[in-house]
């Protein structure tokens, strides 16, 4: 735990250097797995919690779609957890916590930070394994994206929005055309798990499919996938 909270505070510190000097949100359109110019490769994420207070029952009770967001930033923490529950690794062979056919796992999320504490505006990868962001590029996407998304306030105002993106190829190369479905299945598991997550720890969550694919999709520097949800939460 000390050895993480050492790289943490590094990686922080340097990406914090970084952040103040980004431009406003720029397209990336160089490999997301290569980091944006002047940040850390990585950024290791607080370990996910195995252990709530919520029950599943109140959790289910108590999720209901939130479209305004108090300004109280999220924090890393929840972040993590938010993140771990989509799609977090929970077993030696990479299973995660999400169900996919044939464990082929097409899904990525892509975080478009806002006011997250700890976290420097801009937009970041979610790795499984390792349980890290990737930092895409700097600058607050949620007013681009909430324009491709119809103009709907919710993800303007939510301090941070997950973007659900799929490698449809990764499952139709398996199992053809189907593959398809399979994939926005998969994609319900995963945003179900993120609301119930959010619900545990007292926030709150919409999930959003009305927008221009191609806007968002350039948006997140992700022109090869092809994105399924946008989620943005916050507190109530």
């Amino acid at each position: 735990m000390r050895m993480l909270s050492c790289d943490l505070v590094r990686a922080l510190l340097a990406f914090t250097a970084f952040g103040l000097a980004a431009s406003p949100p720029t397209v990336l359109a160089a490999d997301r797995d290569t980091a944006f110019a002047g940040a850390p490769s990585f950024i290791p994420l607080p370990p996910p919690r195995l252990v709530g207070t919520t029950s599943v029952e109140a959790a289910l009770a108590s999720r209901r779609s939130l479209r305004a967001f108090a300004s109280t930033p999220v924090a890393l923490e929840e972040l993590s957890q938010l993140l771990w529950a989509a799609q977090g690794i929970t077993h030696s062979r990479g299973y995660r916590t999400a169900p996919s056919a044939g464990a082929l796992y097409p899904l990525e999320l892509i975080v478009a930070a806002g006011t997250v504490t700890g976290l420097p505006a801009g937009t970041y990868r979610y790795e499984p394994d390792g349980h890290r962001l990737v930092p895409v590029a700097g600058g607050d996407l949620r007013s681009p994206l909430a324009d491709a998304a119809l103009g709907q306030s919710a993800v303007r105002k939510a301090p941070v929005v997950i973007a659900v993106v799929a490698h449809e190829r990764k499952t139709t190369v398996k199992y053809g055309e189907r593959g398809v479905r399979y994939v926005h299945l998969e994609a319900g598991h995963a945003a179900q798990n993120l609301c119930l997550q959010a619900s545990a720890l007292g926030l709150g969550t919409v999930l959003i499919g009305a927008f221009s694919d191609k806007d968002v999709a350039s948006l997140l520097g992700s022109q090869d996938l092809q994105p399924l949800y946008l989620i943005p939460l916050g507190r109530k």
